[in-house]
């Protein structure tokens, strides 16, 4: 995957940025990586904290048209993938997924991702991937429970560059290997096979262990009376 590369000291949020982009004919696709973001975005209303220079803070605008919408998981999957991959590859280990695909050392926040889809009838028309990984910040302000760097966790600065090399390349190989790439997501899930835990649904606290997640993103836990539901994205919250 060849990407036009767009760096910029500020700016509110690369995902916003990319959203108003107009990519040149042709071009496979664009990433936008910024210093800092004044209004970086997580999932709904969350807010990204990042000091400035220290984090990995990028979109990257693809065009899977070959992708059905109903198959878009494929991708939140992949890049998942792709950043775990790359921090084991700098020998970080208990790095998971916590499902969909928030990045998790132990039970601390690596790795944020927010992905917006356009479609083309049934397909995807493109998709911007948005990523803000903490890579050498020491101290996080915000009140957010439990971020960590990975300077945090090894113990040494990282170029920011490099680190970005390591992600596109790993997912370029995810991006490939759709029925490994599913295999492997659920084998990385965050607190998969590790037995029962809390979680909280619109019925309030339960028990519950994680099985998998099916292909279109729905996660499948297993609650202590043997019951298995399964639950889209922000139907059920985790209880760290």
């Amino acid at each position: 995957m060849e990407a036009k590369a767009i760096y910029l000291d500020e700016v509110d949020s690369t995902n916003r940025y990319l959203l108003e982009y107009q990519p040149a004919e042709g071009d496979d696709a664009t990433i936008c990586v910024a210093d800092f973001q004044t209004a970086g975005r997580g999932c709904g209303s969350n807010s990204w904290e990042s000091e400035r220079g220290k984090n990995l803070l990028f979109s990257l605008l693809i065009h899977p048209t070959d992708i059905e919408a109903r198959e878009q998981f494929h991708i939140s999957m992949a890049i998942s993938l792709a950043i775990c991959d790359a921090m084991q590859s700098y020998g970080m280990k208990d790095v998971s997924v916590k499902w969909p695909n928030d990045i998790y050392w132990k039970d601390k926040k690596l790795c944020g991702i927010l992905i917006e889809n356009r479609l083309s009838g049934t397909f995807i028309r493109d998709s911007i991937i948005g990523i803000g990984l903490n890579v050498n910040q020491d101290v996080f302000l915000s009140d957010a429970p439990n971020p960590v760097s990975m300077r945090q966790i090894l113990g040494r600065e990282f170029n920011r560059d490099e680190v970005l090399r390591r992600i596109l390349a790993k997912l370029n190989v995810c991006r490939c290997m759709v029925d490994f790439t599913y295999m492997r997501y659920n084998a990385m899930l965050y607190r998969r096979g590790k037995g029962f835990f809390t979680f909280h649904d619109a019925s309030g606290d339960f028990m519950a262990e994680i099985l998998e997640t099916d292909r279109s993103g729905l996660l499948m836990l297993r609650k202590q009376g043997g019951e298995v539901q399964s639950y889209a994205f922000k139907e059920v919250q985790f209880i760290i």
